[in-house]
């Protein structure tokens, strides 16, 4: 249990979350104080996992919080500002994220340059499209929505007056990175383009393929927390989601993933984004400074560096007595920092498909 990835997540997470129930107590675990941190949670776990699954591969994604804004504008405009339908505006925000991860994909794999340099462009790029874009059409930066009930019940509706429905998607995104990680090929393709993309691409692993798909996700999840944050606010504004660009990441190494690569799971994202929204929010409930939660979450991430290098060493030292000629599987958790060795013959011929 200890080797796991997600291991040092949950003990972060414990840690934070009695530390905040003691000096924030009681209003902290009050029904209002567990929603507050919960939301946070969710939303981030929306843009969170589909990043750690692109950082488990070994790369980056920096233009998260535009895309995020990209999605959202698109919606509003739409249905705000042309007062179209707003399950178009939906669809037409889901889909503009979806094809921003595409051109992500397709420059990171086609141009051979680092992600981090790739996606920060494209970040400043999408961000000045979006800027100008709506400023061209609408004559500002702020755009109202006036969103379609239904639509407002399934993306921006509140679960006993204090819950936003954005943790159902968060639960469902979830099940869906678990299965894919655990239960496809496609994830063992992952695990083994993070652990090593020579030896992946040389025992016939797509990596182009799988990369630009993990950015398409990437795309698709910012633009779903962008069109819930305009059906729940009811308004859409340009430089929204920047905060997100690292919120993610730091999210996603607190739960165990590596920056470089090749090791993490989705559960252990999970406990990253509940102890990033507790450190975050809790901090209101002691009284003490906010400055202070910068902080810890800095400690945090340090430390989440540390153990996370530490656990991964003794999850492959695990693995080689059991068989010293085969390295672990890479899909289970997170042991795949060589699971490149491992692609069967059955797996070579599905990258034919």
């Amino acid at each position: 249990m200890a080797r796991r990835p997600e291991f040092s997540a949950l003990m972060g997470t414990i840690f934070v979350f009695l530390f905040f129930s003691w000096f924030g107590r009681p209003n902290f675990l009050g029904f209002a104080g567990t929603a507050t941190w919960v939301n946070v949670a969710a939303e981030l776990a929306l843009i969170s996992l589909p990043v750690a699954l692109v950082m488990i591969a070994g790369h980056l994604d920096l233009s998260v919080g535009s895309v995020l804004a990209a999605g959202a504008m698109t919606f509003a405009i739409l249905s705000g500002y042309y007062g179209l339908p707003s399950w178009i505006g939906v669809i037409a925000g889901l889909a503009v994220g979806a094809l921003l991860g595409l051109v992500n994909g397709l420059l990171v794999t086609k141009v051979k340059l680092p992600s981090f340099i790739v996606t920060l462009a494209t970040m400043f790029s999408i961000q000045g499209i979006v800027y100008g874009v709506t400023r061209l059409t609408t004559g500002t930066v702020l755009v109202s929505v006036q969103v379609d009930e239904g639509v407002k019940n399934i993306f921006g509706g509140l679960m006993f007056d204090q819950f936003e429905t954005a943790v159902l998607f968060a639960l469902a995104m979830v099940l869906v990175v678990s299965w894919i990680v655990y239960r496809t090929r496609f994830g063992n393709w992952v695990y083994a383009i993070g652990g090593d993309e020579v030896s992946a691409r040389a025992a016939g692993v797509p990596v182009d393929r799988t990369t630009v798909m993990l950015y398409i996700g990437s795309g698709f999840g910012s633009a779903l927390l962008g069109v819930i944050q305009v059906a729940l606010y009811s308004s859409a504004q340009v430089s929204a989601g920047q905060s997100y660009v690292f919120n993610s990441i730091i999210a996603v190494v607190v739960g165990g993933v590596l920056l470089t690569g090749g090791f993490g799971s989705p559960i252990g994202v999970l406990f990253g984004t509940m102890t990033f929204a507790i450190v975050y929010q809790g901090i209101y409930y002691t009284g003490w400074d906010s400055d202070w939660s910068a902080l810890i979450l800095g400690m945090l991430l340090l430390i989440a560096v540390l153990s996370n290098n530490t656990f991964r060493k003794l999850a492959m030292s695990a693995a080689k007595p059991k068989d010293k000629k085969k390295p672990a599987p890479g899909g289970g958790g997170g042991h795949a920092a060589t699971a490149t060795a491992t692609t069967t013959a059955t797996e070579k011929k599905a990258t034919n498909v």
